[in-house]
């Protein structure tokens, strides 16, 4: 009996315990006063399969619809900002790609440009430009199967009949589908507006957002062979087009004379007449002041080039051959 109501106390302690609030309770700290020096980013993409992430497209409608481009394993869809991910493009004959453009006309019809735009030994290559009109379900090879590597695609902000593909053409061997083409009739036909029938390709193009027909285009020459590889040359250069991609001119002022490797581009939205470029390209044969960067490994020297009007500056890494300008167009 005793221990049958000592229970029965212990268990109405027990039962008052747990319905008042604990007196040892304590309050946490703000979120904003919290340190997060600990956490670090993690990878939610595809990255630790699949290798280097070429390129990636976001829904304008929808910020947790991603389109990303591998370059050696295909393309991936996520529905929910990278939490979970599907392949969707494993079906095709190609694995390498280079580019994934989703058109602004119609967020529901996704370019994919095989074949990834790097020189070196490991690259896979593409066959040709592909469409899709229901988000990734199904594909249209819509040509251009000999370019082999696709840099950029590109669908006209008006038009979707109107696209732009930047094609670099194969990396072993001459010829091929290399250069900038244009189609007018969603990708039916093709027309070659930039390039080479050779080593010249195109490895990269932006466009005014104010005037479709205003585009800049990179030309890039290359050529690998078992025993060598040629990162550049005299056909490498930045090009300026004011109809549509139909003429071009070069880009010379500011622009360095030497030969020069791959080069990227990239314009200013809120400035569009400020286009950047990252150029692969040799040690300056000029004077130039370093200056050092707190918290900065090596040396970041600025170049000025008073004789240019046209060129606002140049940085090089010491480290690296590469060289990034901002010029007005």
């Amino acid at each position: 009996m005793i221990r049958q109501t000592s229970m029965w106390m212990l268990s109405w302690v027990l039962l008052l315990f747990l319905l008042t609030p604990s007196t040892f309770a304590q309050v946490g700290p703000d979120a904003a006063e919290l340190n997060y020096s600990a956490l670090s980013w993690r990878g939610v993409s595809t990255g630790f399969a699949s290798g280097r992430i070429s390129d990636i497209a976001i829904h304008p409608d929808d910020e947790n619809l991603w389109y990303v481009a591998v370059g050696s394993g295909g393309v991936w869809k996520t529905e929910n900002a990278g939490i979970t991910w599907t392949p969707i493009f494993d079906r095709e004959s190609s694995y390498s790609i280079g580019s994934v453009t989703i058109d602004p006309n119609n967020p529901n019809h996704i370019w994919v440009g095989t074949g990834e735009n790097v020189g070196g030994r490991h690259v896979g290559f593409g066959d040709g430009v592909y469409k899709s009109t229901d988000a990734g379900a199904s594909w249209t090879n819509m040509g251009l199967k000999a370019s082999e590597h696709i840099s950029k695609v590109m669908v006209h902000p008006e038009n979707s009949d109107v696209v732009w593909v930047a094609a670099q053409g194969p990396l072993w061997t001459a010829g091929g589908e290399r250069g900038l083409y244009k189609t007018t009739d969603g990708g039916t036909t093709w027309t070659k507006v930039l390039g080479d029938e050779e080593w010249v390709g195109v490895t990269d193009m932006v466009i005014d957002p104010r005037d479709p027909d205003v585009l800049y285009a990179a030309t890039w020459q290359r050529h690998r062979t078992v025993a060598a590889y040629m990162g550049g040359g005299p056909g490498t250069g930045i090009h300026k087009s004011t109809d549509g991609g139909e003429t071009w001119i070069e880009l010379k002022k500011g622009i360095p004379g030497s030969n020069k490797g791959k080069i990227g581009l990239a314009i200013s939205p809120q400035q569009p007449d400020i286009v950047y470029a990252a150029i692969e390209w040799t040690e300056p044969k000029v004077d130039f002041t370093c200056l050092k960067i707190e918290g900065q490994v090596g040396k970041k020297c600025q170049i000025w080039f008073q004789e240019e009007p046209d060129l606002i500056t140049i940085r090089s890494y010491m480290h690296r051959p590469t060289i990034l300008g901002a010029f007005i167009s």
